[in-house]
């Protein structure tokens, strides 16, 4: 995938709202400010443009919608919606929104508690019709509620969902909560006792989603849009799986870590609530307008529920967080070939979403949100300044060689022009820089410190992200 600048600049006026000078002047700062997580410390900010950085992660396309004063101030879109000849990507091009589907989702259920058909605190087996969430040791005293579902402290198994590829058999929902093939996830039960853990968990939702589509009586996709969708002018969001044909004009194609497109273009998913929605990023800011405002979708007391913490700095369906006193609300998403991030404040209706169908697009949207920050003064997206050290070349090369993570990747460290360099699973060299002399960190998203020790018998082991990996005999 080759875009040149130029062409990406051409193609970033698709779909942008207008503005005045100053508003413009800050659209190019942010799309030339790109920043890593880390800055040098003595050293200038090093920036980086979107149109490099789409180069750099393989990713073909970026759709970006930023919230100021509470309403979008500005949409872009940036790249091809398909590395292989696609088109230009606009605000109005559809991208899977993978787990940002959640708490829209939650949205939906929280309704039907609105509407007293659901109860927070009520052991959802008692409203469960098509299917029951089978009882064992966990649930003897404590029971699976739609708070704990929706805060993912319901004790529930299964991380995620890989989705399923054109012209596969989709399993029914019933199927995917017994892990009954054609399904392609394991059975979705209790394995710790809930509301003492919290554990993300799409396999709840998927009970969740269950739940709602015995009480609602109607289809996922149809109740969606009837008690969220509709009531906040998203239009051009659905919860279809597979997604209609009708809509196929424009939506992206999903691409893989080194950006080619998936086999089919995208995958299905029929855990809706978990990873189903197709939208926009304008679309999805529409969400985070309601949920810093309310008064289209719940009642104000049930919103509020949404935006307290439970377990794990988390709500119900949402991160939450703080930075010098300001309290923000945040999701990702990850499915086969997109990602995506959401983010918004409580007060002074300020937000954005980034939405990309790359598989390392998770690091693009980082970037983009950090350069956002920087822009408008955001405490949040801050660099993190570190120290280089000063390490030789002898010492760099005693660490080279690959790694094997305990039922995990293999990782190659390499020494060049006296620099360390590691190679993670489908991607490309990343510079290592040491802060001491057996700890290096990277620049880059999406590559965790790295921390080196010696054995008694002078082996090297490799630690990161609390695992350690052995080198393997050369």
């Amino acid at each position: 995938m080759q875009i040149s600048i130029v062409r990406l600049s051409a193609l970033a006026t698709c779909g942008a709202i207008s503005l005045a000078a100053d508003g413009l002047d800050s659209i190019q700062r942010v799309e030339n400010g790109l920043r890593s997580p880390i800055a040098i410390k003595g050293q200038p900010v090093a920036t980086m443009t979107i149109a490099d950085r789409l180069k750099f992660y393989h990713v073909p396309g970026v759709s970006v919608a930023f919230i100021n004063g509470g309403k979008v101030e500005w949409a872009r879109g940036y790249g091809l919606t398909a590395a292989d000849g696609g088109k230009p990507v606009t605000s109005q091009t559809l991208f899977q929104a993978a787990s940002i589907s959640k708490h829209v989702a939650a949205m939906v259920a929280l309704h039907l508690v609105d509407a007293g058909k659901l109860a927070l605190d009520e052991d959802v087996n008692r409203k469960l019709q098509s299917w029951k969430v089978p009882e064992n040791e966990f649930t003897k005293t404590e029971k699976v509620t739609l708070r704990r579902l929706l805060n993912h402290s319901a004790g529930m198994t299964v991380h995620g969902f890989p989705g399923y590829e054109v012209g596969a058999p989709v399993p029914t929902l019933v199927e995917v909560l017994d892990g009954k093939k054609p399904a392609n996830t394991a059975p979705i039960r209790v394995d710790t006792v809930p509301g003492t853990l919290w554990r993300y968990s799409g396999g709840g939702y998927t009970v969740m989603q269950q739940l709602v589509l015995d009480v609602g009586g109607k289809p996922f996709p149809k109740l969606a849009r009837e008690f969220v969708l509709d009531p906040l002018g998203m239009a051009h969001s659905t919860y279809e799986q597979p997604l209609p044909s009708s809509w196929e004009g424009d939506a992206a194609t999903a691409h893989d870590a080194q950006g080619r497109p998936i086999k089919g273009q995208y995958h299905t998913y029929p855990e809706m609530a978990a990873a189903g929605l197709w939208t926009t990023p304008s679309e999805l800011a529409r969400v985070v307008i309601e949920l810093q405002t309310g008064g289209h979708v719940l009642k104000p007391a049930t919103q509020q529920e949404m935006l307290t913490k439970v377990l794990g700095d988390y709500g119900l369906g949402l991160s939450l967080g703080e930075k010098e006193g300001q309290k923000s609300f945040s999701h990702g998403g990850a499915n086969a070939g997109f990602q995506c991030m959401m983010f918004g404040y409580l007060s002074g209706g300020r937000g954005a979403v980034v939405m990309t169908n790359g598989d390392r697009g998770g690091a693009l949207a980082s970037e983009i949100l950090r350069s956002i920050a920087a822009e408008y003064g955001w405490p949040d997206y801050k660099q993190q300044e570190k120290t280089v050290a000063a390490v030789s070349e002898d010492t760099l090369r005693t660490y080279a060689g690959v790694y094997q993570f305990p039922n995990g990747p293999k990782v190659t460290l390499k020494v060049e022009k006296g620099k360390l360099w590691v190679t993670l699973p489908q991607g490309d060299p990343v510079e290592l820089l040491p802060e001491s002399a057996a700890s290096f960190f990277s620049v880059n998203d999406g590559v965790p410190p790295l921390r080196f020790s010696r054995k008694d018998d002078n082996s090297v082991e490799l630690a990161a992200g609390g695992s350690t990996a052995s080198r393997m005999p050369r």
